[in-house]
């Protein structure tokens, strides 16, 4: 692993971007050097800021005993072993046909007696850190996830392990011991856990570590996935954040790619036939002469497949891995009845939205909040507000802007 030496990240007319936050070398350097290759280790004093605008111990508390937080929003591990649910929940009681609320009490006794809490989806849950988490999936260009990790003094929640994810960890409260150890497999896929390879993650645990550091407030870990790690809380409670990464593989292309060129393949009446009478797929299998067949249409279609068909099938995943921005409903439904001409309206942050042929020679605008038809007459207003970002509703249209509006593409400016 690489410890920074001491330095600033510069930062431009808009300020740090929310990656330089993060790691204290140039974005240039992480892109090339470190990103899904190498750990990197960023101190306090090379940051620009401490991470305590994101959470707290009083955010913990907050949604602990406030939010009425049900699993999997939390969950509770102590040595390596997760806690079952029914410890640490609760019926909501009158009003509330709810069985599995968190326990406030029950999650005092459990960390009392040395167990982890771990807050799960804090980028659906917690507002400073939606606004962080899709500000840093949009400039990397993957998805993002958070959770928080608050362990009593001197102990460990989970025994070393490998996510199927990169993260960057940020330590928010306490200081945590933290070990490092190489992959033993090297850039695991999202269906691969270390669960599956629960035996050779044991036995390189007793090794050395790779590295051993204590990570104080302030301090980030990017660490890509498959290195095993562990870490123990000091001194006092320690909190940290683990954004988790799910980077966009060329295994996602791949997929694709076989999709693509199997629709394209299977418009052939070859592809189509059926398999001789008396064929046998619980003995033999298929004739050898069938297998070459479709392994040459399949390959004649994979040559014919170029980058341009891949992105609507790649685009619909990006898209449904994240949500946009949040808004607020109520307010949202009456600037759609208040609408004047001169209402001005911006698209909504974070909902992709694009512009992209459909049937029958129409088009459609699609984003992480559905499909809209677009209207020939209304194609030149919303290529307009894609390229602006902003309009007002006399450009647009009252009805069309009421629409938008209405399904969340766009929000009052």
């Amino acid at each position: 692993m690489t410890t920074t030496s001491p330095h600033r990240v510069p930062t431009g007319s808009g300020g740090h971007s929310v990656l330089s936050r993060l790691v204290a070398v140039t974005p240039t350097d992480f892109a090339e050097r470190y990103w899904s290759r190498e750990p990197l280790l960023s101190r306090a004093a090379d940051l620009p800021a401490g991470f305590g605008d994101l959470f707290s111990a009083d955010g913990v508390d907050e949604l602990v005993s406030g939010r009425g937080l049900r699993t999997p929003f939390l969950r509770m591990a102590r040595d390596g072993t997760t806690l079952e649910d029914r410890t640490f929940t609760r019926g909501g009681g009158i009003g509330a046909a709810i069985g599995d609320q968190v326990s406030d009490d029950a999650v005092l006794h459990h960390f009392s007696e040395g167990a982890t809490l771990v807050l799960q989806g804090l980028h659906r849950t917690w507002r400073p850190i939606i606004d962080f988490s899709q500000t840093l999936a949009g400039e990397l260009g993957h998805p993002v996830q958070v959770n928080a990790y608050v362990t009593p003094p001197e102990n460990t929640g989970f025994s070393d392990h490998y996510d199927v994810h990169d993260v960057f960890v940020l330590q928010i409260a306490g200081e945590k011991r933290w070990r490092i150890r190489p992959p033993v497999h090297e850039l695991p896929l999202r269906d691969e856990p270390w669960t599956a390879r629960r035996g050779a993650v044991e036995e390189a645990a007793q090794n050395e570590p790779l590295i051993e550091e204590t990570f104080a407030p302030g301090d980030c870990l990017y660490l890509p996935r498959g290195y095993l790690h562990s870490a123990t809380a000091l001194g006092g409670t320690s909190i940290h954040l683990t954004i988790g990464v799910h980077p966009w593989t060329r295994r996602q292309v791949a997929d694709e790619l076989v999709k693509t060129a199997l629709t394209r393949a299977s418009r052939s009446p070859e592809m189509r036939l059926a398999l001789p009478l008396g064929t046998d797929l619980l003995g033999e299998g298929p004739a050898p002469h069938d297998v070459e067949a479709v392994r040459a249409a399949l390959l004649e279609a994979l040559q014919q497949v170029d980058a341009g068909d891949l992105l609507a099938g790649l685009a619909g995943s990006a898209q449904a891995a994240q949500r946009p921005a949040p808004l607020a409903p109520l307010a949202q439904a009456e600037a759609a009845n208040a609408l004047t001409e001169t209402s001005r309206v911006a698209l909504r942050a974070h909902v992709a939205a694009v512009l992209l042929p459909a049937a029958g020679g129409r088009t459609v605008l699609r984003s992480r909040v559905g499909t809209t038809a677009v209207e020939r007459t209304d194609l030149a207003a919303i290529e307009g507000l894609l390229d602006r970002g902003t309009a007002t509703a006399a450009e647009l249209g009252l009805e069309l802007t009421r629409t938008l509006l209405r399904s969340g593409v766009v929000v009052p400016a």
